[in-house]
């Protein structure tokens, strides 16, 4: 069984292969019972936001970790990948400063 920290590391690797830049990890678990890491990384387009998320499913699925869902490639701006424990959020800048996320998983 891999821990969720080495799943983790492999999530933020896979997102610098590709160069997304601003990538954060929030621990959620004293928050919400939903993941228990958000990992929240910046792609300049939304091209890349769908090449990040292939990257990231890619790269479980070597460590044969499953990958429950991909959300949000249609559209591209705010791609979503759902590892179950952690949920991963692929963004472009502006839509990434619109939901703001970091503020609202911050637990503050």
């Amino acid at each position: 069984m891999v821990s969720v920290k080495n799943i983790e590391k492999k999530i933020t690797l896979a997102l610098e292969d590709i160069k997304a830049f601003d990538v954060i990890s929030i621990d959620v678990r004293k928050l919400t019972s939903v993941a228990d890491f958000m990992i929240i990384a910046s792609a300049s387009s939304s091209r890349q936001t769908k090449a990040l998320a292939r990257n990231v499913a890619e790269k479980m699925k070597e460590i044969d970790i499953e990958v429950i869902g991909i959300e949000g490639e249609e559209e591209g701006s705010w791609v979503l990948v759902d590892i179950g424990d952690i949920i991963v959020h692929i963004m472009t800048p502006p839509t990434r400063a619109y939901y703001n996320l970091e503020e609202l998983w911050s637990g503050s």
